[in-house]
């Protein structure tokens, strides 16, 4: 179904001429050390990963975004979640982002049961709204067999679908999905899929990060362009695809 602008809802995210640097030292090695930037600034290198990036999101919008590797679109993401720091711009968002990624952290040692429980109790559920949606997100996640054994014998798929499970069980009004679809098999993709439009229908803002133009043309109602960190294009998700495919 496609989205119009009168469909659409108040602005949820404002991203205003945003820019992100990182510093490392030429060698490659980031620079965190304070002290190793006062007497090696010679040796500092300055990255632009996002270079004066501005858009506006609504209710009821899932946005697409797109770029080679390195264009800085999981960076945007963190930063509209809050998690890295903006170097000069702004971004305000109506609600706390969730940021959902092949890489957020679960805890190895213990089961895929207890961490639902935290996984939860983490998004703001209570432990009877955990309990009451437990069996759902079990089942959504298709690993019924193996909630009783540490997520240490997962494999990076099992834990990639049980970490999308518990994020889509709450109701997010901005949810940002890095790469969380390029796992599973096709049938969980679809299930996926499926869930980030039901997300949308609800008002929800969902921004998704992926390669897979597949996914992105099913998904998502307009479609962000990042690269080398510039926002090259905003717009329908067939012209920013069809665009972007032609320079690969």
């Amino acid at each position: 179904m496609d989205v119009t602008e009168s469909d659409l809802g108040a602005p949820v995210v404002v991203v205003d001429g945003l820019e992100v640097d990182y510093k490392s030292f030429a060698s490659g090695k980031r620079a965190n050390d304070r002290r190793s930037l006062l007497t090696r600034q010679r040796g500092v290198r300055v990255v632009n990963a996002l270079k004066g990036v501005s858009f506006v999101a609504r209710e009821g919008e899932s946005i697409g975004v797109i770029g080679h590797n390195g264009s800085g679109k999981s960076t945007l993401m963190r930063a509209i979640a809050g998690l890295t720091p903006a170097s000069r711009g702004r971004v305000f968002a109506a609600s706390r982002p969730a940021l959902l990624g092949v890489n957020a952290a679960l805890i190895p040692d213990l089961t895929g049961e207890k961490n639902v429980m935290l996984g939860g109790l983490a998004l703001g559920h209570t432990k009877a709204e955990i309990e009451e949606r437990y069996e759902d997100i079990v089942a959504f996640a298709g690993l019924e067999e193996f909630m009783d054994l540490p997520m240490k014998t997962y494999s990076s798929g099992m834990q990639a679908r049980l970490r999308f499970s518990i994020a889509v069980s709450r109701k997010h009004q901005i949810l940002l999905v890095d790469e969380a679809l390029a796992v599973g098999d096709k049938a969980f993709r679809n299930k996926s899929e499926a869930r980030i439009r039901e997300l949308r229908g609800q008002a929800g803002t969902v921004f998704l990060v992926s390669h897979s133009m597949k996914s992105i043309l099913d998904t998502c109602s307009r479609v962000i362009w990042i690269d080398h960190g510039n926002l090259k294009m905003d717009g329908d998700p067939r012209e920013v695809v069809s665009a972007y495919q032609a320079e690969q």
